[in-house]
């Protein structure tokens, strides 16, 4: 079974600045696009930096063409001025889970996504993250029935009932092996869009008893 990596939901167009950016363009970005920040990019298209309103906010001052104290003019501040630096990024081979955590941890609203030599090539965003917990039941119950029971558990078609209902797994049925049990539960509840598992699944045979039979008779001394 495969988890949803961050390529599967990332945007790959992406709007950037670079470090010589001035400070009202970038504000104009921000509003133009509805974004919360940009990443900064060098010649290379590798990420630098990131501008957010925050940045933007916090680097509030004069603009162009006020005069100092001194009487010279005072420039204003470019997105290299501005940016948050090291830029937190993340790979887009990464899984969504991941991307998620980092989010969290670091109190941030968007992940430039970045290639083995840190050039971009996608961003993610708290709201795509969002789109995996949206998944349909449907979806769900496909994936439950193709990709865990019958490709990882072998189980055939028919001898478990799925019914998924807002996220809600609910399995009728038996499994051939006890030893089945314990990574269909676990493989299910990691599945994205799953809420919470119900299952009434039961084994014809208990291969566990006789698993732990030979682990002792292969542990006794002779």
């Amino acid at each position: 079974m495969k988890h949803i990596k961050v390529a599967d939901l990332m945007t790959d167009e992406v709007v950037s600045a670079a470090p010589g950016t001035a400070f009202k363009d970038v504000a104009k970005l921000l509003a133009q696009y509805d974004i919360s920040g940009v990443p900064v990019l060098d010649d290379e298209d590798r990420v630098v930096g990131v501008v957010s309103q925050t940045d933007l906010l916090a680097h509030a001052g004069p603009g162009l063409g006020t005069s100092g104290q001194d009487g010279t003019v005072v420039e204003p501040p470019t997105a290299g001025d501005v940016m948050s630096a090291p830029a937190v990024t993340v790979r887009a081979e990464e899984t969504v889970a991941d991307a998620a955590r980092l989010m969290t941890r670091r109190g941030i609203e968007r992940l430039p996504v970045v290639d083995v030599e840190d050039r971009l090539v996608g961003i993610v965003t708290r709201r795509d993250l969002l789109r995996m917990f949206l998944r349909p039941d449907s979806e769900i119950r496909r994936r439950i029935n193709d990709e865990i029971l019958a490709e990882v558990l072998g189980v055939p078609t028919g001898d478990v009932d799925v019914h998924v209902v807002d996220g809600i797994v609910t399995l009728d049925g038996q499994v051939e092996r006890r030893s089945q049990l314990p990574p269909l539960l676990g493989l299910i509840e990691r599945l994205e869009g799953v809420v919470a598992v119900a299952s009434r699944v039961t084994a014809r045979t208990d291969d566990t008893a006789t698993t732990h039979a030979d682990q002792s008779r292969h542990a006794m001394p002779w």
